[in-house]
Order: C-alpha cells, then sequence, then structure tokens
C-alpha cells in the first residue's frame, strides 16, 4: 500500500479533488492518505468523508489524520502540497495594503505585493519540510500545488527533493481554444511552455491542421473577446495565446491594471475576469457561508477524475504506462533562452523512472521577454526569503510589472514596510529585521545646485550658441 502525505489537507475543496481523482483510478485504489493541517477543524470532516466513500465504494484505501508533519511524511512515497501560510488573514493583508497604495489586484497570489509575500510566508515551511523529506522519506516525490507556483518551484529546486509543480492552467485553457474553434480537446495537438501562469500555446493543431489562423479571426469577435480581454490582447500584440485567466495575467504586466482608464477598458468583468480583490472576496464568502462545512451534503459516490494532474502522474509513475503534461521544473536547458536556474513550465512526462524533461527549444524572442519580467522579480523573491535581506523584498517589488507601473520607488519602499511589519508572524526570517526607510528628500527653492562637469553635447551646443551670437 503506498502512502501519501497530503500536507495542507484543511484545503477542503481541493484535498476532496485530489484524493477522489485517486480513489478513481485502478491501480491506486489501495492508497493510504496521510491527512496533515495545523489543526483537526477542517481535516476531522474530510477524514469522515472519504471513509464514508470508501465504505460504499468497498476500496481497499485508507485515510487518517494528524496535526504532525513528520508523522505524515514518515516512509511517504508521494507528498502534496497545498498549504497556504496564513490563510485568509495573511491573504487579506496581501490584497488590501497594496490597493491603499493604489496597486489593485484581482487574484494577488502569484506575482505582485501579495505574490511575493505569500512566496515569503511559505518559503520558511517550504525549507522545513523539504529537511524533512529528505530524512524522513527521502524518495518521496513532491507533487507542489502551492501559489505562487514559480517562486515556490524555485525554491523546492533548491532543496535536494524530487518535486513537480501542477496547475490546471493548461488543461483549462485548452477547452477555451477548442471550445471556440468548434473541436474536441481530445483532437488537439499542442505545445504550451514558458512559466506558471504564463505559459504560452506555441503551436495548436488538429490533424496536422494549424488552428491558430482560426483562433485568432474567433478572438476578435465581441462576443468572444468580452470573455478575455487581456488575453486577447495579448494576443493581438505578441501572437500567442496565454495559459492564464484574464483575472490573473492582467496582473503579470504593466498594461492593464496600472491607472482606472485601464481598469474601465480591459478589466471590467465580474469576478476573475478582472474585479478588485475577486479571488479574496470568493474565499471569504465561501468560508462564512459554509464555515467549513463543505462537505455535508456532498455525494459520496467517486466522480470521474478531474483534470488535475496529480492521479494521472501517480498512476504513470505507478503502471509504467507513459503520461504527458505540462508542470513546473526547474529549467535546465528545458526552454532555450529563459534562464537555466528558474522554474519553467513546459512539456514533461511521467513513468515507471519518475518525472522527465523534454527539450521545447527557444520561445519566440517577445515570449521570452514577457516571460522574464515575471523571472526578474521571483528571482528576487527567492532570495528575500532565503536570505532573510529585507531590502531585497523592495527590490522584487520594485522590478514588478504592475507594482512599477503604479508606483514610485519611495511608495514601493514604504508599502513594503508596511506590508512586513503586519505579516511579522509569519515571516521569522525576518525577525528583528526592518525595510530602511529612504525619505523624501525635499529641495527648497532656493537651493544652490552642486556644479557639475558639462556634458560634451552641451558644451557643443553651447559653442554654437556662441558662434550664433
Amino acid at each position: 500500500m503506498r502512502k501519501i502525505a497530503i500536507i495542507g489537507a484543511g484545503s477542503i475543496v481541493f484535498c476532496k479533488t485530489l484524493v477522489l481523482d485517486i480513489m478513481a483510478t485502478p491501480s491506486l485504489r489501495d492508497s493510504e492518505f496521510a491527512l496533515m493541517a495545523p489543526t483537526t477543524r477542517n481535516t476531522s470532516q474530510v477524514e469522515a468523508f472519504f471513509n464514508k466513500v470508501i465504505e460504499k465504494e468497498g476500496l481497499p484505501a485508507k485515510v487518517w489524520i494528524t496535526t504532525d508533519r513528520r508523522e505524515a511524511l514518515k516512509n511517504a512515497d508521494y507528498v502534496v502540497l497545498c498549504f497556504q501560510v496564513g490563510g485568509n488573514t495573511a491573504y487579506a493583508l496581501d490584497c488590501e495594503i497594496p490597493l491603499k497604495y493604489g496597486v489593485d489586484s484581482c487574484i494577488g497570489d502569484s506575482m505582485g505585493p501579495g505574490g511575493v509575500f505569500r512566496a515569503l510566508r511559505s518559503i520558511p515551511v517550504i525549507r522545513e519540510l523539504c529537511k524533512e523529506v529528505r530524512e524522513l522519506c527521502p524518495k518521496a516525490l513532491i507533487l507542489n500545488y502551492v501559489n505562487p507556483m514559480a517562486m515556490i518551484g524555485w525554491a523546492l529546486g533548491q532543496e535536494g527533493v524530487d518535486y513537480v509543480g501542477l496547475c490546471h492552467g493548461v488543461q483549462t485553457t485548452l477547452d477555451l481554444i477548442a471550445g471556440y474553434c468548434g473541436v474536441n480537446k481530445k483532437d488537439v495537438d499542442f505545445l504550451c511552455a514558458g512559466i506558471n501562469h504564463m505559459g504560452w500555446f506555441l503551436q495548436i493543431e488538429k490533424d496536422g491542421v494549424d488552428l491558430y489562423p482560426k483562433f485568432r479571426e474567433v478572438m476578435e469577435e465581441p462576443g468572444h473577446y468580452i470573455n478575455e480581454k487581456v488575453r486577447a490582447e495579448v494576443l493581438r500584440n505578441f501572437g500567442y495565446f496565454c495559459t492564464e485567466s484574464t483575472g490573473h495575467l492582467s496582473e503579470y504586466l504593466p498594461y492593464f491594471r496600472k491607472n482606472q482608464k485601464a481598469l474601465d477598458l480591459y478589466c471590467d468583468e465580474p469576478g476573475f475576469g478582472g474585479e478588485t480583490n475577486a479571488y479574496f472576496k470568493f474565499s471569504t464568502y465561501v468560508q462564512n457561508k459554509y464555515g467549513g462545512r463543505l462537505l455535508d451534503n456532498e455525494p459520496i459516490a467517486l466522480p470521474r477524475r478531474s483534470v488535475e494532474y496529480c492521479s494521472y502522474i501517480l498512476e504513470a509513475i505507478e503502471t509504467g504506462v507513459p503520461f504527458r503534461f505540462n508542470g513546473n521544473v526547474l529549467n535546465h536547458g528545458m526552454i532555450e533562452n529563459l534562464p537555466v536556474d528558474c522554474c519553467a513550465e513546459g512539456p514533461l512526462y511521467a513513468d515507471a523512472m519518475g518525472v522527465h524533461r523534454t527539450i521545447v527549444g527557444k520561445l519566440p524572442d517577445q515570449l521570452a521577454m514577457l516571460n522574464m519580467t515575471n523571472i526578474n522579480v521571483q528571482r528576487l523573491a527567492v532570495r528575500a526569503g532565503y536570505s532573510g535581506d529585507p531590502e531585497h523584498i523592495v527590490h522584487a517589488l520594485a522590478m514588478d510589472p504592475l507594482t512599477s507601473a503604479v508606483l514610485t520607488l519611495s511608495e514601493i519602499r514604504r508599502m513594503a514596510s508596511e506590508m512586513l511589519e503586519a505579516e511579522r508572524e509569519w515571516l521569522p526570517q525576518f525577525a528583528g529585521k526592518s525595510i530602511a526607510p529612504r525619505p523624501d528628500i525635499e529641495i527648497p527653492k532656493d537651493v544652490k545646485r552642486a556644479p557639475v562637469p558639462v556634458d560634451p553635447a552641451l558644451a557643443i551646443m553651447a559653442r554654437f550658441d556662441e558662434l550664433g551670437r
């Protein structure tokens, strides 16, 4: 019986989806699930729900809960990560403080101030967890669902563990492309690569015929354009379609949320179509409405497997039948014109030997450069998380495309400082450290300027002026 440890199993909906997927897979039905969370407030009802499913379906599976991470990890074959450090309390700060300064987000969990601070909160936990994995289950495969995916994946890549980062952006975007082109998703061949939440559909074909001309034509129609304004604009201006929703993508680039004009033009749809703090509002609504009792009326019959990759990867490893998917790993040459040490998303495959990269080659230059605007932030955020140097928080936010389009350096520093102070309880690596203030320098009207060397070009102009007189 293989052991699957789920760290962050208090995430009721996501934990339910992943475990039911695994239970619905014939080769995985005899699995042992160790569900770990800091408290049993949610996991107790999750355990009760799964035991009902096991009894109804007559499964040989076993489920138990614990608040001891080491107990969950001991001798695990697979470790699934789906935790959120600080929960909605920290998430509220990620959304509300930047908004006060003028940085408006829709999701706020992968880039921008919210993404950076979510990474900073998670990295200490990742480092401790990986140390325990190396000790207690060194051969385990870590399947990460924790956002910000690229930053967490970058951190996991430093820790000497076997891991892959998983998202559903590719699958759901393929649904949209196939639907808009009027073809069956199963008949579409595609190549998609880049970074998490900014992967690029480089090729989309059916029976060897390029679907991009049809897709581009459809996206010019108002009835289709309105559903994905930001992604449509990126397609129209950079030539390729992106894996993430309008709400997400609008935060990763400087063009769509930097002022009210841009928000009104591109982010005026409700929910994940661009609404301010949409995901935080949704999370709060669910928390308040159900109070953790989401499973009370859920059917206990096994459903069809979801689009999440987790169960398919485990199935491939256990059976040896290869499974191709898009996942997140350290680049290491997979995408030639992205940094070798960044966390890239591209085509991988799993088999009895584990998870393997494929070689994509080069992205079109404009796409690689768009990815680099995010990779720069990710690198500096991970450096801040590891070093505990608060100046690197400022550096990361100063490089963020949206933040830098909205705020001055002075404003970025003040915002970063306020967020650090507000979230200290989840940021042990910054204990006793603060972001140094850089007060604005006031210039009096009668200031006496210091002498400066004359620029050669200006000297020539001055000489021409003399000759003219």
